[in-house]
């Protein structure tokens, strides 16, 4: 596998635990380092550690039922052992409320920026996700 093809695989892989609510895998593709960094399109919108990144995909995960992504037109630059993701991001789903038992269709259309280091494999160690509008 390429370097481009397992940066694309290491993205999709998270995105793919919201289909399949496999969260184990959020652990093993996020850098866990002081350096880790992070900030979401959903509130808290500050910057977040590598541990409140991982608390906060879960939940978002776990409270959108009939997840779906598209990734659009992914720019994958690669400086030695540090690569930087540029991308468009569509992600679909039910946000559902378990004690009023409801659900309220969301869209977020957005920008994303992802930097990943080879440590032996590849890593993410910073997100930044945006909504556009």
């Amino acid at each position: 596998m390429s370097d481009n093809e397992e940066i694309i695989n290491v993205i999709e892989t998270l995105f793919q635990a919201g289909i399949t609510k496999d969260l184990s895998v959020l652990k093993e593709i996020h850098l866990n380092d002081s350096k880790f960094s992070s900030f979401s399109d959903l509130p808290p919108y500050d910057l977040k550690d590598y541990q409140n990144t991982i608390e906060l995909e879960e939940l978002k995960f776990v409270s959108i039922s009939d997840y779906s992504y598209e990734i659009k037109s992914p720019k994958i630059s690669i400086f030695g052992d540090t690569a930087v993701v540029a991308m468009g991001l569509i992600q679909k789903g039910m946000l559902v409320d378990t004690k009023a038992y409801t659900g309220e269709h969301m869209i977020i259309t957005g920008r994303a920026t992802f930097v990943l280091v080879k440590q032996p494999t590849w890593k993410i160690a910073h997100i930044h996700l945006s909504k556009i509008g």
